[in-house]
């Protein structure tokens, strides 16, 4: 029986040390020829550059003494993120629309020695974006870092959905992105640096049933957010952008979900995620999926049949996960 290709790879690994890399090379070269050969250094280098990123083993930027600006930092991720910014040197501006909570945040960072500010911020409002701002910026100078983190979900068909959650949702997830970079993205570009993190999701790959206000508000701030890049792109500008798509995070804010495939897709450890999150600030990655998987939606779409496409959504759970949602209580 002939074998397979990997199978004719991993026999010419086998046969060579570890250490011996040209050696490696010529073997491959011998096998398989230039062009093969180079196509499959190119996929090792790609797994292998990939691996380090998710490991957080790359190049990664100091943060000490820069002012970071948290959105949706009372609770959940925005808190574990402060809470480990400020530890890794950061003055932490932490903003939610509970006061109460962002104190609660704050003190916490104090209690380990580290520098934060609460402030009250609805992120639907302009005018508070403005008086949050300028908080921020008379407590700790010009936000160097901006975490668009505050999201929200009602977890309802599409039937079911109130008009006021489903303005809300948009609102919230997606149109107050906009409303924050243009508030604090003059300080940055006139500075020539800075670096904006959108807390996109796993929904900005793919339709989620039962969810589609949701899913649609983050598939808006990933286009926001690439538009953005191209923006800063075009106009040279050093500013950086970063766009977390993570899958479901066990915060209590998706309680109740159900992955079909946790095999393939399982559901992401808060503190694992937060700690994958500030590893993709630090080395500065455009986008990070978690997990792995939610890299193939893009691919799947655009080499398979619709008909197929859906199947793979309906084998893996996307269509019913959200069947058993219960919510943050």
């Amino acid at each position: 029986m002939e074998k397979s290709g990997f199978t004719k790879i991993l026999d010419v690994i086998r046969g060579t040390q570890v250490k011996d890399i040209p050696g490696l090379i010529w073997k491959f070269h011998q096998r398989f020829g230039i062009l093969k050969t180079l196509a499959i250094l190119y996929i090792l280098a790609g797994f292998t550059f990939l691996w380090l990123k998710a490991n957080g083993l790359w190049f990664k930027k100091s943060i000490r003494g820069k002012h970071v600006f948290i959105t949706g930092g009372g609770s959940g991720l925005g808190r574990d993120m402060a809470l480990i910014l400020a530890k890794k040197g950061a003055k932490v501006s932490v903003s939610d629309i509970n006061l109460e909570s962002a104190q609660e945040t704050v003190e916490m960072v104090k209690s380990s020695k580290g520098k934060a500010h609460a402030v009250a911020l609805d992120v639907t409002n302009p005018e508070d974006i403005t008086k949050a701002h300028e908080s921020a910026k008379e407590q700790f100078g010009v936000v160097d870092i901006l975490i668009n983190n505050a999201g929200i979900t009602f977890g309802r068909s599409i039937v079911n959905s109130t008009p006021r959650e489903i303005d809300l949702v948009y609102k919230v997830n997606a149109i107050s992105h906009a409303y924050i970079a243009k508030q604090f993205l003059p300080d940055m570009i006139k500075q020539d640096s800075g670096h904006v993190v959108t807390i996109s999701s796993a929904a900005s790959t793919v339709g989620v049933a039962n969810n589609a206000d949701y899913a649609a508000s983050k598939w808006a701030c990933f286009g926001y957010d690439e538009s953005l890049r191209s923006e800063l792109r075009k106009m040279g500008s050093k500013v950086k952008t970063t766009c977390i798509c993570p899958y479901y995070i066990n915060t209590g804010m998706f309680e109740g979900v159900k992955s079909k495939c946790p095999i393939l897709l399982p559901f992401l450890d808060q503190n694992w995620t937060t700690r994958r999150i500030i590893n993709s600030i630090l080395q500065e990655e455009p986008v990070t999926y978690m997990p792995f998987m939610v890299n193939l939606n893009g691919l799947l779409r655009a080499i398979l049949p619709t008909c197929l496409f859906d199947s793979v959504q309906d084998l893996v759970g996307t269509s019913s996960g959200m069947d058993t949602f219960v919510g943050r209580k």
